[in-house]
């Protein structure tokens, strides 16, 4: 009965401390996160309160548990020790973990509210995804390690490693090299400053959004909702577009073929009405002229700017769609046309309007697209 007892006071005893500290440390989180409302730290380390409690209770019990003098717990002391060993471990790193993280995103958030250039927040973003990344895998690997090593065959096994390191190393670093070679590429792309997440990028043809770099691999969201998934390396050893590098505004084309007789000043005008109309516009600057003419057309450039890649595109396809109508209602001859040989059966008036194609139809130059029979 005395050692039930002792067993119930150590074990609520572990219990009772926990939730009080607990409480506790989410009581004085609050208040300062009431006091300094311009940091998010103090509400973030709340989210740690989970690790702190489970880092406390393995403590506890990891010093307590041999005054319970309990006859199971005696004849399995080292099993438990090394479970409590393992929790407690486990537990340090998810704090650790937790704390780091908190710290940093609270950094990030203080930096990104007195920022207001967005290239340098994306990269900023990127090296700090990078960090809290690193920083999870090194704290991981040690508590592996340390967990390893609380058991007697792994110190044994740790002894003939070490005196063995630079053969195994050479064997791991031949045998990891593609990894390797990506783990120090992620590194190269953070510091570099080569792309950040939110930098719109042209990759194996397709052009899309970084949507999240890791220490391997690299993730494009493209404008079709895909993802195209990379290794980090071939953004250190291929050539790729970068169009946010040196700011995310763009000028874009839009290429019409007319006829001959086509109102260049009229389409000049129409342009600049169209983007005056066009919220997606930025208004820096726009153009239209004539670039290249052939035997049977010329070509009508229009030059249009917008704040990024996304709002490009809406605007060339608005100036695209509404600049073709505009066209077909108003000046239809300065569509393109097919030209034809004269029909010997037209008159003298209609000898040089209209023509016959391979059925005997006639097609008037006039009124592109219409036919009627011979005759009619």
């Amino acid at each position: 009965m005395n050692h039930a007892l002792r067993l119930l006071t150590v074990l609520g005893g572990s219990l009772l401390l926990t939730a009080a500290a607990g409480w506790a440390a989410d009581l004085l989180l609050r208040r300062a996160d009431a006091r300094h409302p311009e940091t998010p730290l103090w509400n973030s380390l709340r989210r740690c309160r989970r690790a702190l409690q489970i880092v406390l209770l393995a403590a506890l019990l990891r010093g307590a548990h041999r005054q319970t003098a309990w006859r199971p717990l005696q004849e399995h002391e080292a099993a438990v020790g090394r479970a409590l060993s393992l929790a407690l471990i486990g537990a340090g790193a998810w704090l650790i973990v937790g704390v780091a993280s908190a710290v940093v995103e609270s950094g990030y958030a203080r930096y990104a509210a007195g920022t207001r250039d967005p290239a340098r927040l994306r990269r900023v973003r990127t090296q700090v995804t990078l960090i809290t990344r690193v920083v999870t895998v090194v704290v991981a690997v040690v508590a592996a390690a340390a967990m390893l090593l609380t058991f007697p065959s792994f110190r044994a096994l740790g002894t003939s490693v070490l005196a063995s390191a630079g053969i195994i190393g050479i064997v791991a670093g031949v045998a990891a090299q593609s990894t390797l070679g990506n783990l120090f590429a992620g590194f190269q792309i953070a510091f570099g400053d080569m792309v950040r997440i939110g930098d719109t990028v042209v990759v194996a043809g397709e052009w899309g959004v970084v949507e999240d770099i890791t220490l391997t691999f690299l993730a494009v969201r493209t404008w079709d909702e895909r993802r195209i998934t990379m290794p980090v390396s071939y953004f250190t050893t291929r050539p790729f577009e970068n169009w946010s590098r040196g700011g995310a505004q763009m000028t874009g084309t839009v290429f019409l073929h007319c006829d001959h007789r086509a109102p260049v000043d009229l389409i000049r005008d129409k342009v600049h009405e169209i983007l005056h109309h066009c919220p997606q516009w930025d208004g820096r600057g726009w153009d239209v002229a004539v670039t290249e003419t052939t035997p049977s057309a010329m070509v009508v450039r229009a030059i249009v700017t917008a704040k990024d890649a996304d709002d490009l595109w809406t605007v060339r396809c608005a100036v695209r769609e509404q600049l073709v109508a505009w066209l077909s209602e108003k000046h239809p001859d300065a569509l393109p046309r097919l030209v034809l040989a004269p029909s010997p059966k037209a008159g003298a008036g209609r000898a040089a309007d209209s023509g016959q194609d391979a059925n005997g139809w006639e097609v008037t130059l006039d009124e592109p697209g219409s036919r009627r029979a011979p005759g009619r």
